[in-house]
């Protein structure tokens, strides 16, 4: 999954990136509200870490212009205001949580799969389709109670898959998922990852809809 940062702190902004990174994310980061605005514009990530006190444009007035717009994507707040007033605006405002810095990494990143997961309609840490699970804390798949080994790029398809099971997803909203900015993606990524995915999961898993896209299957 693809998440924008909205960091002015370079300290902290890198060493959240790193997390996230090891996390089995795809992480681009910002440090000001200008760079979120044109980056949110562009509507490519499937949540976003938000600072509030922020150069140029404050976090605050990115996430009511979001909001204004019908943007639904989750936002969670990582702030060091720490009042009560603070955090019911961040709220009130459209943010889906928050947390006050400094705050544990590891329990940030729990906060971000469970709006992911809320966001996609889903209440369970473990996502399944049939007899495939897979399980986004701890990073593994397995079919039909087996173990599947999978590349970090072969199992971020199939996570954004089975968010979103039944539902067809385009190439292009796949690569969007897997690949961050400043990073080289061969014209048949999507394609290799797919057809390596089918080769250890079975042919009938990953379903193609010609000229629409790809869906995950309970075969």
């Amino acid at each position: 999954m693809r998440l924008l940062l909205v960091e002015d702190d370079v300290m902290v902004g890198k060493s959240l990136q790193r997390g996230l990174l090891q996390a089995g994310f795809s992480v681009d980061w910002v440090r000001d509200g200008r760079q979120a605005e044109l980056a949110l514009g562009h509507r490519l990530h499937d949540l976003a870490i938000l600072d509030l006190g922020l150069p140029q444009v404050d976090g605050m007035q990115l996430l009511k212009t979001l909001r204004d717009r019908g943007d639904g994507m989750p936002v969670l707040i990582a702030s060091a205001r720490d009042t009560v007033r603070d955090k019911i605006a961040g709220l009130e405002a459209g943010a889906d949580d928050y947390v006050l810095k400094p705050f544990d990494l590891d329990e940030l990143i729990a906060r971000v799969r469970a709006l992911l997961r809320r966001h996609a309609g889903s209440g369970s840490p473990l996502l399944r389709c049939g007899a495939l699970v897979l399980d986004p804390a701890k990073r593994v798949v397995s079919l039909d109670g087996h173990p599947i080994e999978l590349s970090a790029r072969e199992f971020g398809l199939l996570e954004a898959l089975m968010l979103r099971p039944g539902t067809v997803i385009s190439k292009e909203k796949l690569e969007e998922s897997l690949y961050g900015w400043g990073e080289e993606i061969a014209s048949n990524a999507v394609e290799v990852h797919v057809h390596n995915l089918r080769r250890k999961l079975g042919a009938e898993r990953i379903r193609n809809v010609r000229g629409v896209g790809y869906r995950v299957s309970e075969v």
